[in-house]
């Protein structure tokens, strides 16, 4: 206590004694903790005022807001003033350091924060994250739709085999973890589990006292600064620049805010208080009092809510008076305003102005009336808190994220979350007028959902702020008045005196989506049952959002342009279709899903008598009769929707009577018009009938029924149509169907008609659109009876018979309720179980040419069999060509089951059961309208009428059978018997199908042009009017006319449905809108029928099967199948069966038909009369024929072609072996040496290939540094995915050997280094051809044709690329193919005898020719060439090795490790050894010979010193070793350092060739003994000390026999003795452990090592043997691979007898006693570890064994990378990369695309490609989850590795399923890696410009 009171004390000298300047004194600045202290303890005490005053004078100084901002709006003059010292920041910081210091009350800040922190109570996360943040989503755990969860309380809860995924949030967003409100309590994570305020203790009270006084202050100080910086933008200049200033200036204020919040509950509780209390914020902010400061401030306050439109209430008065437009002009737009309660408003001027700036069709747009609604809610706003004038300036300043952060940190205190709630509905008007006006609308809009998405997600929140706050009438009201900014007069129908208005689709509001902010959070609250409650009893309500509807009712008109292409396709649909689902449809499914129950009842009553008054307006302001306008159609009626979707509701969940909600007859007959209008123009767009208004009318057309829409769109539009279908007359319906389809005219019986309004060419379309509409109106039941479970099934077949489905595309094509609370989620159980019942997963696979398919589901073979619906298809397709794809999988389907071999129609499938609320629908098909329909075409079609298809006669078929299987039972005892005088209108009987099928038609009357040939035929007896008479009784039928027939059955309709029937004479608009006298007289025919439908099908019958008599009726034979007939539900077929069925079930329903179907087969029909063809058929029959021949000639063409092309691929893939075989046995000494051949694939001519014109093989040079990666442990490398698992490369194969060269480089002279190692490792040229070989000067007037083709080609002519002229691979050299035969002939491979000795010598003198180039030929200028593109290939780091730079040792070194490379990759390709012996695999495609060739040419320009050629020291013993090492200044490395296989190749290359098998052999020979000297060498030094004595020993006794040479007991002992001369195994102290391995030497195990040791050299020579001889390798196992190469390359003696266990000694040929060279060579070694002991034996022990190169190891789940990288920081730039990648060679980090790490122009990742590959790159990009390849110049996008649980890629994080590694995948990417196969099977490349 003592020393608390003596800081008090020393504070109270310095404290209020002194004059208070304006800043604190420098004195008191140092000591402000002790000021701090002294006044919190004179707070604490119990008469505390002193200390208060003191510290509100103190906060009045440090904390005015005069200063600092002055200088910073004042502009840059009053800067420079102000800040002299420290600038205008200066004194902003000084204020808060005293603000920290006050809060602290004297102690440390920091550990202030830390005390606080304690006393948390809070039990939510409510992290605060911005966009583009990870995080996740659990639909199991959440219960609002909202929910979301940062990823550290995601991966701490338990979500195993939840339905989760992971997304980038769009808007940003908070943490739910710990509301119960949004989630449930089992997602919660570890930390938010436990936590209750229970067992949190209480705030000690003076912890937080200094807060309580200081932060008022400190806010307010805050409002002034806002209040201060914010100037009215001027109307033309956005002054974003200023504002942003003032928040820059304003950011350590804000952070500083931020940072208390997130102190935790304790201070967010003092912070609410401070927020929400009214009392302090009266008394600082009123501006009264003295201080001119804060009156100005609150001035400038006032100004700024004046300038926004809103008032202050308490000025309202004079304001109302100043501005008399505020709230009280009224503007009648044509008498709207008596319409029901539209509301409108009208702009204060300035709103105006704002408007006109856009000059967006400032004449039409419409104002509305003000109306009912309160005014005020749009204009009054008054502040009592900081929090409301917080929120008002955030609004102003257009939400800057900072302050959101801040308002948002604060929710998870309940106070303030409820009175932030209320203060954001207070300000929401304003909001709204803020974003109308901001020019940076989406970001504002992501910032405003941000916040709202967080408050409206939670029910109670928003019950109470409905209840409290009228959210719902400030939502609509303000929805409303942002729509009314954007009316002008509709056009639909009467253009001239319609009184309707529309949006404009064409404005800013609607093309960017301004509104959707507000319509999202309207969606979110009527998610909650109680606010859509509130909603739904609201009349009031109700009348004003169906007034919003109606302004989306018939929008974005579309007019058919008849002349012209339309100039300009506007794209406004897009905006029409999103405003017309999310602002109407998705707040229609959000009331429907609280609609499910009975007793809900009352809500649909009161939607659909809305709805209805809105549509009796909507017809009346269109001046509505009964024709719609021609050629113009509005795809958007969501009043109709509305109407629809509330009665399908009211019928199927809650039980109302259908008739009780549905208007008069004629509203019905009105309501039919618009729907129908749409499907009859979608047909006509389909017909290609609007192709002059552009390609975005099919668009439309699309838009309309795609999967996002349908539900919303086309199906409630067909709905409707059925209700109304179901209660209208039937025959009205059918009529205003054809004449809405233009195609009345074409349904006539004779031959020929006139259409008017339609062109011949589109008839036929529009017919099959008629029907088809037809067909959809009576089969689909989606309102009309089925469960959710069986649409969601029908909808699932659909898709998935129209093409194989991967499962997110099929949950993004079954159109589910967009209401995200309906119920069936995507991925919910119901989904996930009907898919696994009608679909089969197949399998991801990977085809050998490299395409990779993902997871898909395919339809079960019972699904085709039993439930494969076209009409469902037909209405869910997007594209018509899905229609026929369906049909085709159908018929392969039915073909491979052996079901039907034919071409099958489409299935006639059961319908489900009718709601019997429905049941009048099926009125249409018995109506004589559609019969008489029916017969005319069936007629038609048999006559062979033009324009009539099979697809018409399936149609009609199908609505046959439809009729039948529905029909009423008739008795046949009732059946009238069939005399004229019962026809009333002489066509058919009575209505029922069953009975009109059999009723005779024998004339009728029809109207024709003059010039039909029916006129011709009348028979001269008709004329007479006794004749006609008696015709006229005998049945004829009338001429009828659809047209009339409607209009008559509309007549009747009327007067029914009007009392004064008189009155309704309606006018008859006609549709033959055609000028009069432009169609051909008509006259009056009469034709002879005598058909029924029931001959007629009959006889359809015979005409499809193409027999006389086809049709005999089954029931003759088989009595049975009248009795039990077993129809099933599905029958497969095409119109034969088709007929069969009908008829079937015709004669099923009644005798009467049976019997006549009998007679009518006892008849012999009579053939049918062949047709007069006429001059016009005929020539379109000729034109046809030809077509038809020129397509024969074609097809014969290209199958011509096409086999020549095959034989040429088979003779070009011979290329290596010899025409003709050369017989076994040679008789003479000249054998016939056959000279290759060889294919040009560009001229096609064939030949050798010479010197002045020599052929070359297509090659694709190329960098590799595969061979580099190699490493000699099994363990895999894995991806690094912890900060422990980093990789170092220093066991790869390329780095052995560069420490190799390095070290032999620092001991030994330069030049013999560079003998002694091959190169090639890393960036080594690997050569690899298809191939195919052209003459080179083809090639190049071929390059030179490329070079002038223009066509962007995916590779670079100028770098030499181009692709195989025949197989099309990519290639980029050519490859010249040296004279001579193919293969070295068999010549040259006859066994000699001679001896070893002289083959030696001759070997040495072929070395010592000198190589000369032959006189400047073609052949030698493409073979230096060639050089130089292989030079070119890599880059000059790989190249230069030497000391001294091009050196030619440089060159030497270089060419013979390409021939290295190219036979250790074969190697590599053949699985690491040649136990699979046979051809190679490339087979002929190899060019190795080729290679050999060039690379040998070049090498012998090069000559070996013969003083240091190797071969000497392999095969002479020198004289005097020791003066041979002094005359030298540096040494020569010693043979045993020797890399044995450069050996050979710098043998074999120098060599002129074509070489001696001898030769070969006894350089084999030669070099093997050297490799099993160092085999031994390296063996004796990894023994320990004791074997070394024991061998030693033990092959000292074994010396004497003859063949001690061959013994290796033998051999190691004398080299240990001969090493132990020299210093190699001394000083082994230290390093012994890490060399000699524990386990003692058996022989056995000695044995092995010295084979694995010399096997790489046998493999390697094999190859070489093989390619250079043609021999074939012999296949083995692999224990005995050693012995089979060594007998293969003539090292074993030919009588060699396997019995006894194989050893590798006796392979060995010594040229010269084995024992003098070995010591010969050993004494090199000793003479080098005199002096360098440790180098001299790690030299020794090279490491051959190489184990083959693989990727890195990838994690099973994906996410364990995504979570390490996509935060990691990159080691160049240290910032989070914004594209992270990872090498999957390496592992390296690297950000693509970064500037950051760009060097000299090349961004990282082509860099590293260009290090770690050498030009190759294969990269997993983190945010993507998939491969890049970077290939040279060009990069490629491979695929993903990582598929989800269903096969599939996800592809930029999209969908955020959890992914798992597809190891067949991975295995094709490691594949195509080492074979160097990226360039061809990988098909689209582009360049990368070096900035990846």
């Amino acid at each position: 206590m003592a020393a608390a009171a003596a800081a008090a004390a020393a504070a109270a000298v310095g404290g209020p004694q002194q004059p208070q300047p304006e800043l604190p004194a420098p004195g008191l600045a140092l000591d402000k903790a002790a000021t701090a202290a002294h006044l919190k303890a004179a707070l604490s005490r119990p008469d505390n005022r002193a200390g208060a005053e003191e510290l509100q004078a103190l906060l009045e100084r440090v904390l005015s807001a005069e200063r600092p901002l002055a200088a910073a709006a004042g502009g840059e003059e009053a800067a420079a003033a102000a800040g002299g010292a420290g600038g205008p920041g200066a004194a902003e910081e000084e204020a808060l350091e005293w603000c920290k210091c006050l809060l602290a009350g004297g102690s440390g800040y920091d550990e202030f924060c830390a005390a606080v922190r304690a006393y948390d109570p809070a039990a939510l996360c409510g992290l605060v994250w911005t966009a583009n943040f990870v995080a996740y989503r659990c639909r199991t755990c959440g219960i609002s739709p909202c929910m979301s969860l940062c990823a550290e309380c995601f991966h701490q809860g338990d979500h195993t085999g939840h339905d989760f995924n992971m997304f980038r949030s769009q808007a940003g967003g908070a943490c739910d973890c710990g509301d119960s409100n949004v989630m449930r309590e089992s997602g919660f994570c570890k930390r938010h589990q436990i936590k209750s305020s229970s067992n949190i203790p209480c705030v000690p009270k003076d912890l937080l006292m200094m807060s309580e006084f200081v932060l008022p202050r400190f806010i307010f100080c805050l409002i002034q600064y806002l209040r201060e910086g914010y100037n009215e933008p001027a109307a033309d200049v956005p002054s974003e620049k200023d504002l942003n200033k003032v928040l820059q200036l304003l950011e350590p204020q804000i952070s500083f805010l931020e940072d208390l919040t997130k102190m935790g509950g304790a201070m967010r509780s003092v912070l609410t208080q401070v927020l929400t209390n009214q009392q302090n914020y009266k008394d600082l902010t009123s501006g009264l009092g003295e201080n001119t400061y804060a009156k100005k401030s609150h001035e400038k306050y006032l100004i700024a809510l004046k300038s926004s439109g809103l008032t202050y209430p308490e000025d309202k008065l004079i304001y109302g008076m100043q501005e008399p437009s505020a709230g009280t002009s009224t503007l009648a737009v044509q008498g709207f305003a008596g319409a029901t309660g539209t509301l409108g408003q009208v702009d204060s001027s300035d709103e105006e102005d704002q408007d006109g700036s856009q000059g967006l069709g400032k004449r039409k747009r419409v104002k509305l009336s003000s109306g009912t609604k309160d005014q005020s809610i749009m204009d009054v706003l008054k502040h009592k808190s900081f929090l409301e004038e917080l929120l008002f300036w955030t609004i102003k300043y257009e939400f800057p994220q900072k302050m959101v952060t801040f308002l948002l940190n604060m929710l998870p205190d309940q106070e303030y979350k409820v009175a932030f709630t209320k203060t954001f509905v207070q300000h929401y008007a304003f909001i709204m007028k803020t974003l109308k006006k901001s020019h940076e609308s989406d970001t504002m809009s992501n910032r405003i959902v941000h916040i709202s998405v967080q408050l409206f997600s939670n029910e109670e929140l928003a019950r109470q702020v409905t209840e409290e706050c009228q959210l719902l009438d400030i939502m609509v009201t303000v929805l409303l008045y942002m729509m009314e900014s954007c009316l002008i007069k509709s056009e639909l129908q009467d253009e001239e005196n319609s009184l309707h208005v529309v949006v404009n689709c064409g404005e800013a509001l609607l093309k960017n989506n301004t509104y959707w902010p507000l319509v999202s959070d309207f969606i979110n609250i009527l998610s909650h049952q109680s606010v859509a409650k509130r909603f739904l009893e609201d009349h009031g309500l109700l009348v004003t959002w169906m007034n919003f509807v109606s302004f989306f009712q018939g929008m974005n008109l579309n007019k058919r342009e008849l002349n012209e292409h339309v100039e300009f396709e506007s794209q406004t649909y897009y905006a029409a279709f999103a405003a017309e689902l999310e602002a109407c449809a998705q707040p229609m499914w959000g009331l429907l899903s609280h609609c499910k129950v009975r007793e809900t009842q009352e809500y649909t009553r009161n939607v659909v008598r809305y709805c209805l008054e809105a549509l009796q307006d909507w017809f009346d302001a269109i001046n509505f009769v009964d024709e719609p306008a021609p050629n113009q159609v509005s795809f958007h009626l969501p009043l109709h929707r509305y109407y629809a979707m509330f009665l399908s509701k009211a019928v199927k969940c809650q039980e109302l009577d259908l008739d009780s909600v549905l208007p008069d007859q004629e509203m019905l007959m009105k309501l039919m018009i618009h729907p129908l209008q749409i499907q009859a123009s979608l047909a006509e767009i389909h017909s290609n009938m609007w192709v002059r208004n552009g390609l975005q009318i099919k668009g439309q057309a699309m838009t309309y029924v795609q999967s996002h829409f349908c539900n919303s769109m086309i199906d409630p539009d067909i709905y409707l149509l059925q209700v109304c279908a179901s209660r209208l007359d039937p025959d009205y319906v059918i009529s205003s169907v054809f004449e809405r389809f233009k195609v009345v005219d074409l349904l006539t019986m004779a031959s020929q008609h006139q259409n008017i309004v339609l062109d011949a060419e589109h008839e036929r379309s529009m017919l099959e659109g008629a029907l088809t509409f037809l067909v959809i109106l009576l089969s689909l039941r989606l309102h009309l009876g089925m469960s959710d479970d069986e649409i969601l099934r029908a909808e699932m077949v659909a898709q998935l018979c129209m093409n194989d489905r991967t499962h997110s595309s099929l949950l993004d094509l079954i159109p589910e309720n967009p209401n995200p609370k309906s119920g069936i989620i995507p991925g919910s159980y119901s989904f996930e179980s009907v898919l696994s019942t009608v679909a089969d997963f197949k399998a991801p696979v990977f085809e050998p040419g490299g395409s990779m398919q993902q997871g898909m589901y395919t339809p079960k073979g019972e699904v085709w069999d039993q439930e494969f619906d076209p009409v469902m298809v037909i209405l869910r397709t997007v594209y018509r060509r899905d229609v026929q794809s369906a049909m085709d999988r159908y018929t392969a389907f039915l073909k491979q089951s052996g079901k039907f071999s034919g071409n099958p129609w489409p299935p006639y499938k059961k319908r489900t059961p009718l709601h019997p609320s429905y049941k009048g629908l099926m009125r249409l098909l018995h109506c004589k309208t559609l019969h008489i329909v029916l017969f005319t075409l069936l007629y038609k079609i048999l006559m062979d009428h033009q324009n009539l298809s099979e697809h018409v006669l399936c149609m009609v078929l199908y609505l046959i059978e439809l009729g039948l299987e529905n029909s009423e039972e008739e008795s046949d005892e009732e059946a009238p018997v069939g005399g004229p005088e019962r026809c009333h209108d002489s066509w058919f009987p009575g209505s029922n199908l069953v009975s009109n099928m059999r009723h005779f038609i024998n004339y009728v009357r029809v109207r024709v042009p003059e010039t039909a040939p029916e006129v011709k035929r009348d028979s001269p007896a008709s004329t007479s009017s006794d004749s006609l008479g008696s015709l006229q009784n005998s049945g004829t039928a009338q001429v009828f006319s659809l047209v009339a027939e409607r209009r008559r059955k509309f007549q009747e309709i009327i007067n029914r449905s009007s009392s004064e029937a008189n009155q309704v004479v309606r006018p008859k608009t006609s549709s033959k809108w055609c000028a009069p006298g432009s169609a051909p007289q008509l006259t009056t025919a009469i034709l002879e029928i005598k058909e029924s439908i029931l001959s007629l099908l009959i006889k359809l019958h015979h005409k499809l099967s193409g027999k006389q008599n086809s049709y005999y009726p089954p029931w003759l034979d088989d009595i049975e199948i009248l009795i039990q007939p077993e129809i099933p539900k599905y029958s497969h077929g095409d119109g034969i069966t088709a007929v069969e069925r009908i008829l079937l079930k015709a004669a099923l329903q009644s005798r009467m038909n049976q019997r006549l179907i009998e007679e009518i087969c006892r008849k012999v029909t009579p053939p049918v009369p062949p047709k007069k063809i006429t001059a016009a058929e005929k020539k379109t029959l000729d034109k046809e024929e030809r077509r038809q021949k020129a397509r024969e000639r074609q097809q014969k063409l290209l199958a011509e072609f096409a086999s020549r092309q095959k034989s040429f691929m088979e003779t070009a893939m011979d290329v290596d072996s010899p025409e003709t075989d050369i017989p076994m046995e040679i008789t003479t000494a000249e054998p016939q040496v056959s000279e290759a051949v060889y294919d040009c694939v560009i001229c096609g001519q064939s030949g050798p290939s010479s010197e002045d014109r020599p052929t070359g093989l297509v090659v694709l040079l190329q960098a590799s540094s595969v061979l580099g990666q190699c490493r000699d442990s099994i363990e895999p490398k894995k991806l690094p995915i912890t900060e422990e698992e980093q990789i170092y490369p220093w066991d790869t194969c390329a780095a052995v050997h560069d420490v190799r060269l390095s070290l032999l480089q620092r001991y030994f002279k330069d030049s013999s280094c560079l003998l002694a190692v091959s190169v090639g490792w890393e960036g080594g040229v690997y050569v690899q051809t298809c191939g195919h070989t052209l003459h080179i000067d083809c090639h190049k007037s071929y390059m030179e044709s490329l070079r002038n083709d223009q066509v962007l080609q995916g590779f670079s002519v100028d770098k030499g690329e181009f692709t195989c002229p025949l197989c099309r691979q990519f290639a980029n050299s050519v490859l010249p193919c040296y004279p001579g035969s193919s293969v070295e002939n068999n010549l040259w491979q006859r066994p000699s005898n001679r001896s070893m000795q002289d083959l030696i010598k001759e070997v040495e003198e072929l070395q010592g020719r000198p190589g000369v180039f032959t006189s400047e030929t073609n052949l030698s200028k493409e073979m230096e060439s060639v050089m130089k593109d292989i030079k070119n290939t890599t880059q000059k780091k790989y190249r230069d090795y030497s000391k001294t730079p091009s050196s030619p040792d440089n060159d030497f070194l270089f060419m013979y490790s390409v021939a290295r490379t190219n036979l250790e990759l074969e190697l590599i390709h053949r699985g690491g050894n040649l136990c699979s012996g046979g051809a190679s695999t490339a087979g002929k495609r190899s060019c190795l010979n080729q290679l050999f060739h060039v690379l040998a040419l070049h090498m012998r320009l090069y000559s070996i010193d013969s003083e240091y050629n190797p071969w000497r020291k392999l095969t002479q013993l020198i004289e005097d070793m020791n003066s041979q090492l002094r005359n030298e200044e540096q040494l020569e490395v010693p043979v045993l350092y020797h890399d044995v296989t450069s050996l050979l190749l710098i043998q074999i290359l120098t060599m002129p060739h074509p070489l001696h098998k001898d030769h070969f052999t006894c350089i084999v020979k030669v070099l093997f003994t050297l490799l099993y000297t160092q085999a031994l060498a390296a063996l004796s030094v990894k023994c320990s000390e004791e074997d070394r004595s024991a061998w030693k020993h033990v092959g000292a006794l074994k010396k004497n026999p003859c063949d001690a040479e061959k013994s290796y007991e033998v051999l190691l002992s004398f080299v240990i003795s001969e090493l132990s001369k020299g210093k190699l195994y001394h000083e082994e102290g230290t390093q012994e452990c890490a060399m000699v391995s524990p386990i003692a030497w058996s022989p056995e195990s000695m044995e092995r090592y010295l084979q694995d040791f010399c096997l790489p050299f046998l493999r390697i020579t094999s190859l070489l043997q093989h390619h250079l001889f043609g021999e074939d390798l012999p296949s083995c196992q692999e224990e005995e691979e050693f012995s089979v190469l060594a007998s293969c390359l003539g090292l074993l003696p030919a009588f060699y007898q396997t019995e006894h266990p194989f050893i590798s000694a006796s392979c060995l040929n010594w040229p010269v006693p084995a024992f003098d060279i070995i010591s010969q060579w050993c004494f090199e070694i000793n003479s080098f570890t005199e002096r360098h002991a440790e180098q001299g034996k790690a030299l020794l022990i090279q490491e051959s064994r190489w184990k083959l190169p693989h990727l890195l190891q990838l994690p099973e789940n994906y996410n364990t990378i995504f979570q390490y990288y996509h935060r990691k920081t990159c080691s160049v730039c240290t910032k989070v990369p914004k594209d992270p990648a990872v090498c999957l060679v390496c592992g390296t980090f690297v950000c693509l695309k970064g500037l950051c790490c760009k060097q000299q122009s090349y961004c990282e990742c082509v860099l590293h490609s260009q290090n770690c590959g050498a030009g190759t790159g294969i990269f997993l990009l983190i945010n993507a989850s998939v491969i890049i390849i970077i290939r040279g110049h060009r990069f490629c996008l491979w695929g993903s590795v990582y598929l989800d649980a269903h096969g599939e890629e996800d592809r930029d994080l999209r969908r955020g399923k959890p992914l798992y590694i597809c190891k067949e995948r991975y295995k094709v990417l490691e594949q195509q890696w080492i074979s160097h196969t990226f360039d061809h099977i990988n098909k689209r490349w582009g360049p990368h410009y070096n900035g990846l």
